[in-house]
Formats: C-alpha cells, structure tokens, sequence
C-alpha cells in the first residue's frame, strides 16, 4: 500500500469544466457537493483505503522560529496556499494507477447546477523511508 495526497484547489491548476466558484452556488448545490464527498470518503473507509480529509478555511498565517519570545506572525507573503489549496483527501492504496482512478472520480463531484465540476486535482505520494535523498525536493 502507498499513500497519496489528493489536493483539491481553488485556483492554480487547469479550469475545471464546470468553473463556477464555490461562493456562487447555492446552498443546495453545496449540500450535494459535500454529500459527495462524504458518500465517496465512506466508500473508501470500507475498501480500506481512506487516511484522512479535510477542507480548510480561507484564513491561515506565516509563523517561524525567531529566538527566544513570541515568534512572528505575518499574513504574508504567501506562496498564496490559503487561496489556491481547499482541502485534501489522504488515500492508502495498491498502486498509482488506483490513485489515479480514485482521482478522476473525485473530480466528477457535482457543483453549480448539479453538473460535475470535472476539476483538476493533484496527485502526490508520500515520501516513502525507501524514497533516496535523489527522490527529495529538500536536500
């Protein structure tokens, strides 16, 4: 089994089909949206296979280590996460190709007008204890 992030966005990645913002569907639309997520979030719970989700709220802060007293905190700059990412699905599964698939169909949640967005997600694996320092982003 591998685990995998599924990031949802608000902005950053390709147009969706489907692109009309969350704030301009009605709450009937919205409802349905996350009844989606749940009933799909349930599914994998009895195939094993969901980790965790979550959707974050619009608000967040920079916060770093700067010796000793209250750190900093600052509302910026960001790397813009706090508008681009919307919340995440983390999956357990046999392959890439399962997460992949797992995906596409998340992506098929409905939005404005009861139509699937058809959004992009992306797809990211954990690191792994047998990934090499070559596979790291951070060496």
């Amino acid at each position: 089994m591998a685990k995998y992030l599924l990031l949802k966005h608000y902005r950053g990645a390709p147009a969706a089909a489907n692109d009309v913002p969350m704030e301009q569907w009605t709450p009937e639309e919205i409802s349905a949206h996350v009844r989606y997520m749940n009933d799909f979030a349930a599914r994998l719970e009895n195939t094993g296979e969901f980790v965790d989700s979550q959707a974050l709220a619009p608000g967040g802060m920079w916060v770093r280590y700067d010796g000793v007293g209250r750190p900093p905190v600052t509302d910026g700059p960001f790397a813009e996460t706090k508008d681009v990412i919307a919340g995440w699905m983390v999956i357990d599964v046999d392959s890439e190709e399962r997460a992949v698939e797992l995906a596409g169909e998340l992506s098929a949640a409905p939005g404005a007008g009861g139509k699937p967005i058809y959004e992009w997600l992306e797809v990211r694996p954990f690191l792994t204890a047998t990934s090499t320092t070559t596979d790291c982003a951070f060496k």
